[in-house]
Order: structure tokens, then sequence, then C-alpha cells
């Protein structure tokens, strides 16, 4: 797959900031969370180059291959705490606004387990995974793990 374009070459002065608050972002959770509301959000859009790079990273920080393996299912696999429970369904309800008001649902959930300012800071991370997957998408971006990471 050969990419349409490099959004970072064709629009530097809006793709250096968006990079910015993607990484400052990034680290306003525990990264374990972080990783998994990624790549769930990434399974949703079906998003492969970001499924590539979130899967290698939370192998990175010691996720184990059995709960990044089970996140397509997660409502029935016990292996998530009830705070990434919360998040996963937020993650969910989220990246899929157009099937209906889930969110309401899953707020109450999100509410016991996060703070508002880490409901707040939760949500822009799934609003940011969710652009990146669009612009994977849109464009057929792939980008080698290794190579992100060296360039962040």
């Amino acid at each position: 797959m050969t990419a349409k374009l490099d959004p970072f070459a064709a629009a530097p002065t809006v793709m250096k900031p968006w990079f910015a608050a993607s990484t400052a972002i990034n680290a306003s959770l525990e990264p374990a969370l972080i990783e998994l509301v990624k790549i769930r959000a990434s399974q949703i859009n079906q998003c492969a180059n970001c499924l590539n790079m979130h899967t290698a990273e939370a192998r990175a920080q010691g996720e184990s291959e059995q709960r990044i393996y089970l996140l397509s299912a997660w409502r029935e696999a016990p292996c998530y705490t009830p705070r990434e429970r919360a998040a996963l369904a937020w993650t969910d309800a989220l990246t899929r606004l157009s099937e209906g008001h889930t969110q309401r649902e899953a707020y109450s959930a999100l509410a016991a387990e996060f703070s508002e300012e880490e409901q707040v800071k939760l949500t822009l991370m799934i609003n940011i995974i969710n652009g990146w997957n669009r612009l994977a998408v849109g464009f057929d971006l792939w980008i080698d793990p290794a190579a992100a990471k060296a360039a962040a």
C-alpha cells in the first residue's frame, strides 16, 4: 500500500500542533489505559496502521497478548478492570456516535471511575485517536512503529 499523501509534508502548519496535542493528551492518563483505548477505537475504525502501532506500543509497555487479543470482545472478557471497562465503553460509545445514544449508558460507568478532569482527558484522547484513524485510513498511511517512535 502506498500513501496517497504525507499529511505532515502537505500541511505542516496544522499537523505540527495536531501532533503536539496528541502527545500532550497521551501523557494525561495512565499509559496502559491510553493504549487500550487507542487499540479499541482503531479496531472499530478498522485502521490497520494504528492497530499495528498501538499494539506494538502496548506490548513494549508490558501489556499481555491476551488482553490485546480480547479487546474486540472486552465486554465478555474478565481480564479488564472496572476503570478499563468504563474507558472502553466510553470509547465504543463516542467512536460509534452515529449508531445510537449509547454514550448515555456509558457515562454512568465513566463518572463512577474517572474524575471530571479525567473524563475530559479521556474524551480528548478518544477524539485524537479517532482523528488519527481517519487520517491513516483516508490517506492510506502505514508508519512503522519504530520510525514513529524515533520521530516523536
